[in-house]
């Protein structure tokens, strides 16, 4: 069992940055493959980024690739993402999810664990 916390969600201009953070509980926090997803009103949730046990292998969507940056230590129970050059369509709620699994999935149904939510409003 897992159980996920995030923060740093917050308002912010265009152009500016955000560090979301996610504290998981439990002893075997490295033997899960972790991940950030993000739920805009009136649409579904959607992978942004994954990253591996050991955090060796990250995965990112198009649409945030080469301005956010997910990394995580293993020894503090937490995964992070760095979201830099924000725009206003990034503007979400931003959910942690967490499985038991070596592979990055990029769908909802893959992952067993998941945070309440942190908000991230981009204004322009």
């Amino acid at each position: 069992q897992v159980q996920l916390v995030e923060s740093g969600g917050g308002l912010v201009q265009a152009g500016g940055s955000l560090r979301l953070s996610c504290a998981a509980s439990g002893r075997t926090f490295s033997r899960y493959t972790m991940a950030w997803f993000r739920q805009a009103p009136g649409k579904e949730r959607e992978f942004v980024v994954g990253i591996s046990w050991s955090g060796g292998i990250t995965y990112y969507s198009d649409s945030v690739k080469g301005r956010f940056t997910i990394s995580r230590d293993n020894a503090k129970n937490t995964v992070y993402v760095q979201m830099n050059s924000l725009k206003p369509e990034d503007t979400a709620v931003y959910y942690c999810a967490a499985r038991a699994d070596w592979r990055i999935g990029t769908n909802v149904y893959e992952y067993s664990y998941w945070g309440q939510g942190t908000q991230v409003t981009v204004s322009s």
